[in-house]
């Protein structure tokens, strides 16, 4: 369905334009976060290549616009574009907060002067980083495409990633693992940060493979409502 509302959008020039921007924006979080991450763990101070709260500016800016496009688009274009319009209105908030996450991400960072280790859950804290990673490539990709398939390689990737922070951060919790209480503390907020980063990414892509009133759950395979 999403495919083909969005092949309807890309007919008209002003709604090209909103997807590019929307893209623009994406793809903004994409660099804040592989910064923040960088910042965080693998450097011995919290200086930043990029100024991560003045693109958190640009960020909120793009989602203002975008919602003040689409429904400027909406007014004047016809009611089979509505689906699209409200579709991308609805997902724009979820680039808005990924860009809030990595300004907590970068918090961590100024606040945490040295590199953040995971220690024991070090393996698992890494792999996760790089899933995540991976669903922002997966999504700037199957955004533009339309692609359910792609989609669902982060649909289907976030139940495990979530997972795997909730476990470690209960883990966290109980104790017994040797960590400083700034290491503590810092870790259990970083795996806050990077389960909603990647849910906000699971929402994105549930735009592709689910109807709008789904957008944010699961794919019901047998297509009922």
């Amino acid at each position: 369905m999403f495919k083909e509302l969005i092949s309807i959008w890309k007919k008209q020039d002003a709604s090209t334009e909103i997807i590019n921007k929307y893209l623009k924006a994406l793809d903004t979080d994409y660099k804040m976060y592989k910064e923040a991450v960088r910042c965080l763990r693998y450097c011995d101070n919290s200086e930043m290549r990029i100024d991560i709260y003045q693109t958190d500016i640009f960020i909120n800016k793009s989602e203002r616009e975008i919602r003040r496009d689409v429904l400027t688009h909406l007014i004047m274009f016809d009611k089979a574009e509505i689906s699209g319009g409200l579709t991308i209105a609805s997902i724009v908030i979820d680039i808005e907060r990924i860009g809030d996450y990595m300004k907590n991400i970068a918090d961590l960072a100024n606040l945490h002067k040295e590199k953040l280790h995971g220690g024991i859950y070090e393996n698992v804290l890494a792999s996760i980083e790089k899933r995540i990673d991976g669903f922002f490539e997966i999504t700037l990709k199957a955004f533009p495409e339309s692609n359910p398939d792609l989609a669902r390689k982060v649909v289907d990737g976030y139940r495990e990633v979530s997972k795997d922070c909730t476990i470690t951060t209960n883990a966290l919790i109980q104790g017994g693992d040797n960590f400083s209480v700034s290491d503590a503390v810092t870790l259990g907020l970083y795996l806050r940060f990077l389960k909603r980063t990647g849910a906000h990414l699971y929402n994105i892509c549930t735009s592709i493979v689910n109807p709008f009133h789904r957008i944010g759950f699961s794919e019901k395979k047998n297509k009922e409502v």
